[in-house]
């Protein structure tokens, strides 16, 4: 029997794994017989699911909930459970009792069923662990210095994930996700969230707001894109990834000038012109920390595959969440 559980089920990346999960059946080749769901909010069961299913609503930062996810024993586990950038930033306490004290329950948790047990942990970091100032494009030996609380509190957890992997409690990889873009639904308080937002507005004929200047260059993947990232590391050959669990994700690199070309390319002018500038300091401070370009060299080896441009990734928005 295979268990499946989902950490942050009710989120954007949550709800498109699990339906992923439903259409496949399978995880890692094997054959799905029980998925857990679970998010702050009971999340919603995939339609059509040829498994049984159970969802659970709580803080998983509250001691005992983790007891009580692991005790079945799933196989695979997908973390996707954090306090997004921005409110990290804003709200000290959360952040770090959601991120780091909530993963550290988790790990404990697995460990102290012990008799064997050892499930694949799939856990989502971000390319937040990194800091300026940055070479041209990141490599996989540049070192981790956040600045962010955010981008703190991920990189303790990859360090987490790694020593508990060492010493066999979990079989774990994280995996550094690019900023999501193009993200469904209303905005969220991460502080990239405009990347989206410049998107996803004027696509849906909307009045979007643009907070920094155009030349600002990110590090994007689409949704479609992170699922895959998820279901390929958890079937992923770790002892070929061997002691360094962390891997970041391929992406593309584009400028927010050139996310608006692409826009102008797929949608055409009339979109474009409902992006308004109005600058602001606390988020262009934060940007400004963040990487821009990577050279993620381990992941395409290890077969991780990424979009093919940023017209694919609005497409893929049209062709997901608009129908077309």
């Amino acid at each position: 029997m295979t268990e499946v559980l989902i950490i942050g089920g009710a989120g954007m990346i949550g709800r498109k794994l699990a339906e992923r999960l439903a259409k496949d059946g399978t995880v890692a080749g094997r054959k799905i017989d029980r998925l857990v769901l679970q998010d702050i909010v009971e999340p919603t069961a995939p339609a059509g699911a040829p498994f049984a299913t159970k969802s659970i609503a709580g803080d998983f930062s509250v001691p005992g909930l983790t007891d009580e996810l692991v005790q079945s024993r799933p196989d695979v586990i997908f973390h996707l459970a954090a306090i997004v950038s921005g409110e990290a930033e804003a709200d000290f306490d959360k952040g770090y009792r959601i991120n780091l004290d909530g993963t550290r329950l988790l790990l404990e948790s697995i460990r102290q069923i012990g008799q064997g047990y050892k499930p694949r942990l799939v856990f989502t970091s971000s390319i937040a662990v990194f800091g300026a100032p940055f070479p041209d494009a990141i490599h996989d030996e540049f070192f981790t210095t956040p600045l962010t609380s955010y981008g703190t509190q991920k990189a303790i957890c990859e360090l987490l994930l790694a020593d508990y992997s060492r010493k066999g409690f979990v079989d774990g990889i994280g995996i550094r996700l690019p900023t999501i873009c193009v993200r469904p639904g209303k905005p969220n308080k991460a502080a990239s969230g405009f990347f989206s937002g410049i998107i996803r507005e004027p696509l849906n004929g909307e009045a979007a707001i643009l907070p920094v200047d155009r030349d600002v260059r990110h590090w994007h993947a689409s949704p479609r894109a992170a699922v895959g990232f998820l279901l390929h590391a958890a079937g992923i050959d770790l002892a070929k990834v061997g002691p360094r669990r962390n891997l970041t994700m391929p992406g593309i690199s584009v400028t927010v000038a050139e996310q608006i070309e692409a826009l102008r390319k797929v949608a055409g002018e009339a979109a474009v012109k409902l992006i308004r500038e109005v600058p602001d300091e606390t988020i262009r401070g934060i940007v400004a920390g963040w990487s821009r370009n990577f050279d993620p060299a381990r992941a395409l080896e290890f077969g991780f595959k990424p979009d093919s441009s940023f017209e694919e990734i609005i497409r893929i928005y049209q062709q997901d969440e608009l129908g077309k």
